[in-house]
């Protein structure tokens, strides 16, 4: 893999599993039927229960699973996002809870806490900093990421104190469609002026982040630290690497 020192101006990365990493066990535990599980729907049925008394644990929680499968199965239709609003009126729709009898800020407060339990279980690699900052001192940083809540993006790069280092931090329920879909990825090459054929895009997922980005004309780099087959179909990336560190050799970072 030769190095492509100066090759790029711009380097846009995907959020989760590319920058941060997901722990589901860190998640709150509910029992459910028996059942210990690893759930937001604890935290939601507490704020639900004042205004919905006779809403079950184990029916918040039928519900917001429910929510989030009619909510993947719309997006693998055509790549729209549904964002969250939409995702928990369906939600409410499904424990029979007619919005207009329910307080004007209940979604709002139930989205707030699930995306801030989500949060917690975002971890941030501690040698990704430094990386990030040697990489800002020659390039323009940008974030895309499939993602139904921009607040909650935007919370995790903040708290892990990254945030200022990024031009641009594109989401896709601001744009309205994620990835491999070319309108996120113009999304970020307008809000920073960028080239395509001088960016670089970094992501772990080769169907959605190196097709995406090969159709607007970005390079690739594909996070797989499990040596996974590349997906029928896909273009190779230009470059595979196993973690984010592996950046600096391919850019001739010092």
């Amino acid at each position: 893999m030769k190095p492509a020192s100066r090759r790029y101006d711009a380097i846009f990365f995907d959020l989760f599993d590319t920058l941060v990493h997901f722990d589901r066990e860190r998640l709150p535990e509910i029992d459910v039927g028996g059942r210990t599980i690893r759930s937001t729907a604890g935290c939601l049925h507490a704020l639900l229960q004042p205004h919905a008394p006779s809403v079950s644990l184990s029916q918040c929680y039928d519900a917001l699973v429910a929510s989030w499968k009619e909510a993947e199965r719309l997006r693998a239709i055509d790549h729209r996002e549904v964002g969250a609003p939409e995702r928990f009126r369906d939600f409410f729709d499904r424990l029979a809870l007619e919005h207009a009898t329910l307080a004007p800020e209940l979604a709002s407060v139930l989205i707030e806490a699930h995306k801030a339990e989500l949060s917690k279980a975002a971890s941030f690699p501690a040698h990704y900093g430094p990386l990030l900052r040697r990489l800002a001192r020659d390039y323009r940083l940008a974030v895309v990421s499939n993602f139904d809540y921009t607040p909650t993006a935007i919370g995790i790069l903040e708290a892990a104190g990254v945030l200022e280092l990024f031009a641009a931090v594109i989401v896709s329920d601001a744009v309205g469609w994620r990835k491999p879909r070319p309108d996120i990825f113009r999304r970020a090459l307008a809000a920073t002026g960028a080239d395509p054929t001088r960016t670089l895009f970094v992501g772990d997922r080769a169907d959605i982040d190196v097709e995406g980005a090969h159709r607007v004309g970005m390079d690739a780099a594909w996070i797989n630290p499990e040596r996974a087959a590349l997906p029928e179909g896909i273009a190779p990336p230009e470059y595979e690497i196993r973690d984010l560190a592996d950046l600096e050799p391919i850019l001739g970072v010092r």
